[in-house]
């Protein structure tokens, strides 16, 4: 009776109630190449064609909404890869990067839940793979292509030898700490970064590069565009939350009409105020979507030897000579042919960040409470991951990797909850990645239609991805 109010007191230490408690243990190695084909016969071999079969309501709305997730950020990243390096990697290769990479790991991929595409890390990386490449005298997409053959080598290593196995350590204070800092950043955006032009409310900034194309233009005020985006956003935000939740309330008698609400409340409300936009205030002009205007690679040629870009280092040119190669010269080297060994190194810190990037989000989709049935693939998709990226080096595409607030929101939008919000069940499905990709691809074809969508708009959906998939 004493030991047992000893114990009741707290007098006694965790180790001696519990046999190991607060211990982290890493599970034991499988062997040697085991792990990539248990991965693959777990969930591609086993549940490949139920989740290429179960097509339904929920199919179309979630690609609908994971298109607008992933194209709006695509084409941001690619505006920002074209300044970084100098128009050698930009939004065209940005936009076939994600198509082909998104419809292949649908295919292919043993985790098809997570969305793979561009993220803020690896962006700054390839900053500084450029500087490093100017510094040692060689073209920067020669030696990315490099670094890009060192990661597959990597990656397959660390498979092999199931390495993967040290992102399980990651405790659920890591998983959502990762995921609030990836959150916050989306919702920063979204509002207003502070530090950058990009959000809502940066449109009050009278220098925002948005206004400068109309400068000379004296029915312009800046303010009437602000104050238009910012309903706009808020709006989008506002509806998207309100027809989200139709599912719960009593209008229109029909739980399969609300039940469509609730599916394609992004579509409605990008709808609904893509045309306010267009037919209510036609004679504002609020920032659209960038896109390109065809679809070639983004590095214009001066002249043959396709060193100079046009038009800015021959302004006295009236068009440019051609385009760059799509496939990368790996022995483009000036003379310098110890660059492929001096590659590996960078390419250690690309692996690592890869690894961690995509093993992260990866471990905080398939937390026990999210009620996934199909397993999971460390290994096998980190292979993946690795050849993709190989193969994006080759052509001078930007490397991708798993996106957090994508894949919760993939996640989230396929799940069905319960009362108090907790997860009961999940479709598991490879179509919605594999279509909504398959749209990115085939928005090369119209991407004279993406211009008509406002900015303002499209941030309005990045605040809702942002609210909807913060931690609990």
């Amino acid at each position: 009776m004493a030991e047992e109010l000893k114990v009741s007191t707290g007098t006694v230490a965790n180790k001696d109630v519990m046999e190991g408690a607060g211990a982290v243990h890493m599970d034991e190695a499988q062997s040697w190449g085991s792990g990539i084909i248990k991965d693959f016969r777990r969930t591609v071999g086993t549940h490949w064609v139920a989740e290429m079969t179960n097509f339904n309501q929920k199919t179309v709305a979630v690609t609908l909404l994971i298109f607008i997730s992933v194209i709006a950020p695509t084409l941001t990243f690619g505006a920002v890869y074209g300044k970084e390096t100098d128009n050698k990697i930009g939004a065209v290769e940005t936009i076939l990067a994600t198509a082909w990479v998104g419809v292949f790991y649908s295919l292919l991929g043993g985790m098809p839940l997570c969305i793979i595409g561009s993220t803020g890390p690896v962006l700054a990386f390839t900053k500084a793979v450029v500087r490093i490449a100017d510094n040692i005298g060689v073209p920067f997409l020669t030696f990315n292509a490099w670094i890009s053959c060192w990661l597959l080598f990597y990656c397959l290593v660390a498979a092999f030898f199931d390495l993967t196995r040290v992102v399980r350590l990651a405790t659920r204070f890591t998983d959502e700490i990762f995921a609030f800092l990836i959150v916050s950043i989306f919702v920063f955006d979204a509002v207003g970064d502070p530090f950058s032009d990009v959000g809502i409310l940066r449109y009050f900034d009278p220098n925002h590069p948005s206004h400068e194309d109309y400068a000379d233009d004296e029915n312009y005020n800046y303010m009437e565009v602000a104050l238009l985006s910012t309903i706009l956003g808020f709006g989008t935000t506002a509806l998207i939350f309100m027809f989200r939740n139709f599912k719960s309330t009593p209008f229109f008698c029909n739980d399969g009409v609300r039940s469509s609400i609730y599916d394609f409340a992004v579509t409605l409300s990008v709808l609904i105020m893509t045309a306010i936009n267009e037919f209510l205030f036609n004679d504002v002009d609020t920032e659209q979507l960038n896109v390109p205007n065809t679809f070639e690679p983004s590095f214009q040629c001066c002249d043959s030897s396709c060193t100079t870009f046009f038009p800015d280092e021959c302004p006295e040119q009236s068009e440019a000579y051609g385009s760059r190669d799509w496939f990368v010269d790996f022995s483009d080297l000036n003379g310098k042919g110890w660059v492929p060994i001096v590659a590996a190194g960078p390419a250690i810190l690309a692996f690592l960040l890869v690894f961690l990037d995509s093993g992260i989000t990866w471990h905080l989709v398939n937390h026990p409470n999210n009620n996934l049935q199909h397993g999971e693939a460390y290994n096998y998709d980190l292979c993946l991951v690795g050849m993709f990226n190989f193969v994006n080096g080759c052509f001078g595409l930007p490397w991708l990797v798993a996106t957090t607030v994508p894949c919760i929101i993939h996640l989230n939008s396929l799940a069905e909850k319960d009362s108090d919000g907790r997860i009961v069940s999940v479709q598991e499905t490879r179509l919605t990645m594999f279509f909504s990709h398959m749209m990115v691809g085939l928005s090369l074809l119209v991407l004279e239609v993406l211009q008509l969508l406002p900015m303002p708009v499209l941030y309005g959906v990045f605040l809702f991805m942002g609210l909807s998939a913060l931690p609990a």
